[in-house]
């Protein structure tokens, strides 16, 4: 039962990495390939905006994208090769350190999933998004949650609940099903320490430092403008990649 499950683990950290996100990583010695393996050279590095700072506005502002994909971002890029240099350990994938996250350091750990959860989630918006998906994975929502109106209910209560930082998820688990969830910090569902077990395909990240230029300490504003910028069609591969596991 437990090799099962840890075989899961690794499957879809290795799914989802290497088909569900395209391009989400570059390295330094294969620069555009969808790969999340450190090169020989720079180990990790940080992938472009896949639009304009203020692509997102009204619901997010430019101000706060900069600094959120630039200065964060990039933080958790640089402190994790830092981390992985001063361990010795020079090529790794971070499916590899998701699915064995418990022996490595919480530095590791915590800039591992910071860089990945944000590359995942830069990909789930897009200006003039939102709206009700459809095709499979409204069907998928439908039979999992009720409806759309249950699942987004669903989906804020665990996006405005979290205590202090952490994420929301929509996660295909290990019965193939559509479930949802919150994880603290920059910890995810790949993770082999994580209450929540199965491959993300929706993700919103409740940091305050993704909010707070514009809604301050009004968290459920932000979830509730953030359903317009959702990049259905991503959400969507991400779910029929993940069904193909």
């Amino acid at each position: 039962m437990e090799n099962s499950r840890r075989d899961f683990i690794r499957k879809s950290a290795l799914l989802t990495l290497a088909g569900l996100s395209t391009q989400l990583f570059s390295t330094g010695s294969t620069a555009g390939m969808p790969s999340s393996e450190a090169s020989i050279e720079g180990l990790f590095t940080l992938t472009p905006l896949p639009y304009s700072y203020d692509a997102l506005e009204p619901h997010i502002d430019r101000i706060t994208m900069e600094i959120h994909h630039d200065k964060h971002h990039q933080g958790y890029v640089n402190n994790l090769n830092k981390a992985l240099t001063e361990s010795g350990t020079d090529q790794i994938t971070l499916e590899e350190i998701f699915a064995n996250v418990s022996d490595y350091s919480l530095a590791i750990r915590n800039n591992a999933g910071g860089h990945w959860n944000h590359s995942f989630f830069w990909k789930l918006m897009k200006p003039n998004g939102g709206g009700i998906p459809g095709g499979s994975l409204l069907e998928h929502i439908n039979t999992a949650f009720g409806d759309f109106d249950k699942f987004k209910s669903t989906f804020n209560d665990a996006a405005a609940k979290r205590f202090g930082s952490g994420w929301a998820w929509l996660y295909l688990d290990a019965n193939k099903k559509l479930s949802i969830g919150s994880t603290p910090n920059q910890d995810n569902p790949m993770m082999n320490i994580s209450e929540l077990k199965g491959v993300p395909i929706m993700g919103i990240d409740v940091w305050e430092h993704a909010y707070y230029l514009k809604y301050q300490n009004k968290r459920g504003d932000y979830i509730s403008s953030w359903w317009n910028t959702i990049n259905w069609d991503q959400v969507n591969n991400n779910l029929l990649f993940a069904e193909k596991m």
